[in-house]
């Protein structure tokens, strides 16, 4: 009987060893303290095909924030997703930052890392103040969702609570503060007023 050999696992492409490599190098060391090099060597790939890819250390730092911004926008709409009470959706974000927090790599906020390092205007400080944006939005449109008289005081509420765990859970190298900001966030929702709701 002939031997069948095993599917061989396609190789990655220079662009996703680059960004892989990127990834893991900005968010564990900061982007200004690694080098093109170091990102280059860890990837496997010539140098020239990172210029060629993406023109520079600029563009590839977008590149990663932008994958960051992605990844923990799909992650946080599973756990809007898994729920249907407008208010259990605000509290499902904290559970998944419950989550992030729990990896065995978490070092912080990428954004907040990257801001830290950030000149005015850089390719960090655009990323930065978009993601924010979206932070923002994203707890102003689920306190509207719920009834809030005020949605944007409840989301200002939220935002900081938000900020809070996970500059704590980097700090404290825990994953306790997301339970914390959660209770909190419930203390928070429970003093808010509500608009009644609508009767069909």
């Amino acid at each position: 009987m002939a031997k069948t050999s095993a599917p061989s696992t396609p190789k990655r492409s220079a662009r996703d060893r680059l960004l892989a490599a990127s990834d893991e190098l900005f968010y564990t060391e900061g982007i200004h303290t690694v080098g093109i090099d170091r990102v280059i060597e860890k990837a496997g790939v010539a140098k020239g095909s990172l210029y060629y890819i993406f023109g520079g250390k600029d563009q590839l730092i977008e590149a990663y924030l932008f994958n960051r911004h992605q990844a923990w926008m799909h992650t946080v709409q599973q756990g809007l997703d898994a729920v249907d009470e407008p208010q259990a959706k605000i509290l499902a974000v904290f559970d998944q930052l419950g989550t992030l927090f729990a990896q065995p790599d978490f070092r912080g906020c990428a954004f907040m890392n990257a801001t830290a390092e950030a000149l005015p205007g850089s390719p960090e400080d655009r990323a930065a103040t978009k993601f924010r944006g979206w932070i923002h939005e994203l707890f102003g449109e689920l306190a509207g969702a719920a009834g809030a008289t005020d949605p944007k005081a409840l989301a200002d509420q939220l935002v900081v609570l938000y900020d809070g765990a996970n500059t704590t859970a980097q700090m404290d190298k825990t994953a306790a503060p997301a339970r914390t900001a959660k209770t909190m966030a419930q203390l928070v929702l429970t003093a808010t007023p509500f608009d009644p709701p609508r009767v069909s």
